[in-house]
Order: C-alpha cells, then structure tokens, then sequence
C-alpha cells in the first residue's frame, strides 16, 4: 500500500511539472498594412465665385482656408476618411505685391526645404487643356507633404497645391491615398481654367 501511494505521488508529481513546463510558443505576426478602400473617382465642378475653375473630387470637402493669412481665394479640400487635405493658394499677378518671380522662387524652396527627409523627389510637367503647364513634385520618404504642384499664366494668375496627411501613418502605407489623390490632382489640372 505504501509503494502504490509512493507511485501515486511520484506520477502526480511528475504530472504537475509536466503541466508547469508546458508553455505556448507564441510566434510574431508578419508586418502588415491597414486595409484601405478606395473609392471610385467622381467628379464634381468649383462653385463660380473663384478666379480660377476645376472640377474636383466628390469624396473631397471644399473649404475657405481658415489661416489668419489666407487670402481670399485660398481653399483646401479635405479627405475626411484619409485624415488628408489639399491646401490651394492663388494669387493675383496684377497685385504689385505678387511678383511671379518671387513666388515661383517660394514654390521651389518649400518643395527644397523637405530635401532633409526626402530620399527622392522627381518633378514632372503636366500639359493642361488652357496650352499651359503645370509643375508637379512628387516626393518619397517620410515627408509631410508627398504631392506638390503650381500653374501659372506668368501675367495674371498664380495658383498652387499641396497634399498634406494628418496621421502617423507611415508613407509606404499611405502610398495607394496618395496615388488616389494623386489622381484626382491630374484630373483638376486637366480640368483647369482661368477666368480672366
């Protein structure tokens, strides 16, 4: 009786460290991005009250920028489902403050100055139907803004964009928003008009 309770406490024993040394392995998850839908490209035209017209994206929320220093043709479409906004400034040439130099030279230095986390910036330029050009920067690496352009008729009318994301979100996983955008920003440029 004594050997068979000794047994019995010897695999009870053994049981319990049994259980104690099992553990489960756990293994990482593989790296993945968040899912985003897309949705389809429809378009809609700006209201007549600006210098300018385009026809924009009806999953984009037009709004007056909000800035003190705005001007009054300053807009901003916003990507509510993206957390991104497109800031659109336009000056008026004819206004002895707006000289076209000096602002072709800002449109160059605020793309230049994202050259410190930039890893590329190709810069192309896209016919529009007015016989005008537009300039269009497109910049990799984790930048704060991916997509920038401007459009100018050199004597009345200077008009300029930049696509912005409020997210920390990395640009990789942001890469089909911003190909979407950029999308709808080929659209608008090819849409685009002056008034004169």
């Amino acid at each position: 009786m004594r050997q068979t309770t000794h047994k019995l406490l010897l695999i009870l024993l053994v049981s319990c460290f049994g259980l104690l040394a099992c553990e489960e392995v756990y293994l990482p998850k593989p790296k993945g991005f968040n899912r985003i839908d897309l949705p389809e490209s429809t378009y809609q035209a700006l209201p007549d009250t600006f210098p300018y017209q385009f026809e924009y994206s009806k999953f984009a929320d037009l709004s007056p920028d909000d800035n003190p220093y705005a001007d009054r043709y300053w807009i901003n479409l916003r990507y509510e489902a993206f957390d991104a906004e497109l800031e659109l400034t336009y000056k008026n040439l004819q206004d002895p403050r707006n000289e076209p130099d000096v602002l072709l030279n800002e449109a160059f230095e605020l793309t230049k100055k994202h050259m410190v986390k930039a890893y590329a910036i190709e810069e192309s330029l896209v016919a529009m139907p007015n016989g005008q050009i537009a300039s269009v920067a497109e910049l990799e690496g984790e930048v704060p803004t991916q997509f920038q352009f401007y459009t100018s008729d050199s004597t009345h009318h200077f008009f300029r964009g930049a696509l912005y994301f409020n997210t920390a979100m990395k640009n990789d996983s942001l890469a089909p928003v911003i190909e979407f955008i950029k999308k709808d920003v080929i659209h608008m440029l090819g849409s685009f008009e002056w008034k004169y």
